[in-house]
């Protein structure tokens, strides 16, 4: 499992510019099963997504697709846990 913390290296109107087609991205690998969860950093500097992929390759390989990593809107920082409690509901994602 992933943390994959974003934070934003443009100015809010470029991000804004993308944002659509972040959104596909996202949308995505939702759709692949391989996020779990997603939403901006309070302050609005970024954001935050629960990543489901099988190792670091595959992480990258992900984001090399999200048009903020090849537009340079956000740096990544990736965070790999190994999740040994949870709650119950949240099993299915391990």
């Amino acid at each position: 499992m992933f943390i994959l913390n974003l934070t934003y290296i443009k100015p809010i109107n470029e991000v804004e510019r993308y944002l659509p087609s972040h959104i596909s991205f996202l949308d995505k690998y939702y759709n692949a099963e391989k996020f779990i969860c997603s939403g901006r950093k309070n302050p609005r500097t970024g954001g935050i997504i629960l990543c489901n992929a099988e190792n670091i390759d595959e992480v990258n390989a992900i984001l090399r697709e999200d048009p903020f990593y090849r537009e340079k809107i956000a740096n990544y920082e990736i965070i790999e846990f190994l999740p040994t409690k949870y709650a119950v509901n949240f099993k299915s994602f391990i």
